[in-house]
């Protein structure tokens, strides 16, 4: 059962789904269990997430850099949909007598009205003119795409959230994760412990089958990074 303050924003989080119509999607987390955080969610069809979905990689930060203490709300931050749709994210804190319970999220999918603004320059300006003013390079098929670590990712899987998080640190360094040294592996699993992914129960093992190691590996070099920041829990 959701916090009672929570219910109140089930509603809302419908309602503002059918006034902003079909590109937004609103999504409400209930923080009490970070796992399946998702208890209300409008326009799922944006990110392809559904109820008991986790939090996002960038929800698990906020948790660590505690950044809501300050903040009633973050705004116009950069996403991208499971389909590799570039969104905008915003999300308002949710508190009670100081505590943060929960998140109201809603991310816009703009690309069909990039569409259209791309139609109106055709329309506007030779052909020409567009190729030479408006032109991007177009990636190659086999390219690896970099995002950047604070682009937010939206997954229905604990183990799709870890492995997300993974795969960013290893194309940060530029590794495979067959050919990571132990320092290599430190610098990752400290990367992930500052981004909240432990903050998951069971990530550990979704942590440790990303990096080709053990659990037993994983708590180790976790013990090896508590050392410098006692401060720091993992959740089993």
């Amino acid at each position: 059962m959701a916090n009672p303050l929570l219910q109140h924003y089930i509603k809302l989080t419908e309602f503002l789904g059918q006034a902003l119509g079909p590109d937004y999607e609103v999504a409400l987390h209930d923080l009490t269990d970070k796992n399946r955080s998702i208890i209300a969610i409008a326009n799922n069809h944006v990110s392809g997430r559904e109820i008991g979905a986790p939090l996002t990689n960038v929800a698990l930060k906020i948790l660590m850099d505690r950044s809501y203490e300050t903040q009633d709300y973050r705004l116009h931050y950069p996403g991208v949909s499971a389909a590799g749709k570039t969104l905008r994210s915003s999300t308002l804190f949710i508190k009670q007598h100081g505590k943060l319970i929960g998140m109201l999220c809603i991310n816009f999918d703009d690309s069909r009205y990039q569409s259209v603004s791309e139609d109106i320059l055709r329309l506007c300006h030779p052909d020409n003119f567009i190729e030479t003013n408006f032109q991007t390079e177009e990636t190659p098929a086999n390219a690896v795409r970099s995002i950047p670590p604070t682009t937010e990712s939206f997954h229905n899987s604990i183990g799709a959230v870890a492995g997300d998080a993974v795969g960013r640190e290893l194309l940060r360094l530029g590794v495979t994760a067959d050919r990571l040294t132990p320092d290599e592996r430190v610098q990752i699993i400290g990367a992930l412990e500052a981004g909240g992914i432990f903050l998951l129960k069971g990530a550990v093992k979704d942590v440790a089958d990303a990096l080709h190691c053990s659990q037993a590996s994983v708590y180790r070099y976790l013990s090896q990074i508590k050392k410098e920041d006692p401060t720091q829990e993992v959740e089993e």
